[in-house]
């Protein structure tokens, strides 16, 4: 392989403006993360330690091994929406490593409403378990919860993939021989009920945990019993009792290291092979990025910088490098592992998504994780090209995405717009993980675009109605486009509703792509087999 020359002068005044103004970007995600980090209001987060419990955050800390990272998913999950009542939508899901085994844990956070459930702690959740699927990893449980926020129900419980979902996934899990693991360190009720009962061990911490289908007030109100909690549901009742849990614990500490002491009889998985070399740092510093990273969108970046800053010593065999240059595609290594590189430079011509489809046929046969770097406004368009078969060619490029089984992981680290989006392994094609950039948009087309389009709708069907299209009117409307194009295309607005796993720090890239393709050796890489390419 032969290193990157870049040609990025790290003392240019453009270079330096940039990195200021990128660190503002960067400040604003840090402060708003830290926040979503402090949990629920100050007075639940009082009353939650006042009972003797570790938060969340605290118990999952304490869970992994020791200097260890955890990769947390979608932690603005529900950001700005419910007048940000539901912090990382009350619900910690993400990666760690316990007795040297990565494991999916998902954790209720009781601090914000009680640890209920919202369609975006439902999609959380399930989203967890998917990747654990994916993946083959370890599930653990650490359940404190009242089940569905009530007023929401009709959002969370009757759907294909609501909270019924959870149950079914279980089921899946188990049937795959993935381990799950629960511990029940407060309320476990109605539907919640059955994550302990359908997982292979169960832990109760005792005068916390509670597992019942109905609580107190629905037995009273159902057959007119006085029951507390305790007598109902708790931790000797179902250890003693009905046996649907199986271990005692004293509190949150001896619950997890009763937890952990479990896994050390958890078979480890075998791994898909991978010709891992030892890890070398970049060539080039990834600080760099903050100068480099578009802030304008519409100022082109060009993607070999990127690479050189992400890739083990900026070491990078382009494959096709004169051929269709709008679309960056190689070999390089991240943390040591092979990976096979897509990267937008451009718009997608015909010429672009062949060399695309070609370079994923490579990756596929060879059994090579492969790694999307998404800037892209989309597909050419105009008469030309449609002639030209675009839309043949283009399928080409979105047939290979979808039918290659190895791992796919996608960065967005400037604009995903329109079927570039698509091409690139956005979220409908299923990458095994999929990150954004703080300063990333995404959307069907760009603002400037969609104002365009709708302005010149709106005024073809004004003048066959006979009537004039004032210019303040179509101004007004030209800038509330925009103003929701703005609004609904930023970083904040996908991860809140949770399109992505996550907003990411760019120089955490290479830590964080390189766990992703540890995690996915957990699960041999199928054979891929393609369908038809239309010619």
């Amino acid at each position: 392989m032969f290193r990157i020359e870049s040609k990025i002068d790290t003392t240019d005044s453009e270079f330096i403006r940039n990195k200021e103004e990128y660190g503002k970007i960067l400040n604003t995600f840090r402060e708003t993360l830290c926040n979503v980090k402090k949990g629920g209001p100050e007075q639940s987060v009082k009353r939650h330690k006042e009972r003797g419990k570790l938060l969340a955050r605290e118990r999952i800390d304490m869970l992994i091994d020791r200097n260890t990272p955890f990769i947390e998913l979608s932690s603005m999950a529900a950001f700005g929406m419910y007048n940000d009542e539901f912090p990382s939508a009350g619900i910690i899901t993400g990666i760690g490593v316990i007795h040297g085994k990565e494991t999916m844990i998902v954790a209720n956070d009781a601090t914000v409403k009680g640890g209920t459930y919202i369609k975006e702690s439902i999609k959380k959740h399930v989203r967890a378990q998917e990747i654990a699927m994916e993946n083959r990893l370890p599930c653990v449980y650490l359940v404190d919860s009242g089940g569905v926020f009530l007023p929401e129900q009709a959002n969370v419980f009757p759907d294909k993939y609501d909270f019924g979902r959870f149950f079914f996934n279980q089921a899946r899990l188990s049937a795959e021989g993935i381990p799950q693991i629960a511990v029940v360190m407060g309320s476990c009720t109605a539907g919640g009920a059955y994550v302990p009962a359908m997982s292979d061990e169960t832990i109760i911490v005792r005068n916390q945990g509670t597992i019942f289908i109905g609580g107190p007030p629905l037995v009273k109100a159902a057959t007119g019993e006085e029951v507390t909690a305790e007598e109902l549901g708790g931790a000797e009742v179902h250890t003693s009792i009905s046996g649907v849990a199986d271990y005692l614990a004293e509190n949150d500490v001896h619950a997890i290291q009763i937890c952990r002491n479990i896994f050390e009889s958890i078979e480890r998985q075998e791994k898909q092979e991978l010709n891992r070399r030892e890890s070398i740092d970049p060539f080039y510093d990834p600080e760099e990025l903050y100068g480099i990273l578009p802030i304008d969108l519409k100022k082109p970046v060009d993607s070999h910088e990127i690479i050189a800053r992400i890739v083990d010593g900026s070491l990078f065999h382009e494959f096709k490098e004169r051929y269709a240059p709008t679309l960056v595609t190689g070999f390089a290594r991240i943390m040591g592992y092979p990976v096979g590189i897509l990267a937008n430079n451009g718009v997608l011509f015909s010429e672009t998504s062949l060399k695309g489809a070609h370079f994923i046929e490579l990756c596929a046969s060879r059994k090579i994780p492969i790694l999307f770097l998404q800037n892209i406004t989309g597909f050419i368009v105009g008469k030309q090209y449609e002639r030209g078969g675009i839309a043949r060619d283009g399928a080409k490029f979105v047939h290979a995405v979808a039918n290659a089984n190895v791992p796919k992981f996608t960065v967005i680290f400037g604009g995903s717009f329109g079927a570039g989006n698509y091409a690139m392994a956005g979220r409908a094609y299923e990458p095994r993980f999929l990150f954004m950039y703080p300063n990333a948009k995404i959307s069907v087309m760009g603002g400037e675009q969609a104002s365009g389009v709708l302005v010149t709708i709106k005024e073809d069907q004004m003048k066959a109605a006979g009537k004039v299209f004032p210019e303040e009117e179509k101004e007004n409307l030209r800038k509330s486009i925009l103003k929701k194009y703005e609004e609904e295309g930023s970083a904040y607005f996908s991860t809140a509703r949770l399109w992505d796993d996550g907003i990411i720090d760019p120089v955490d890239t290479r830590k964080i792509i390189g766990l992703s393709i540890a995690i996915s050796q957990n699960k041999e890489y199928k054979q891929t087999r393609f369908g038809i390419f239309r010619m």
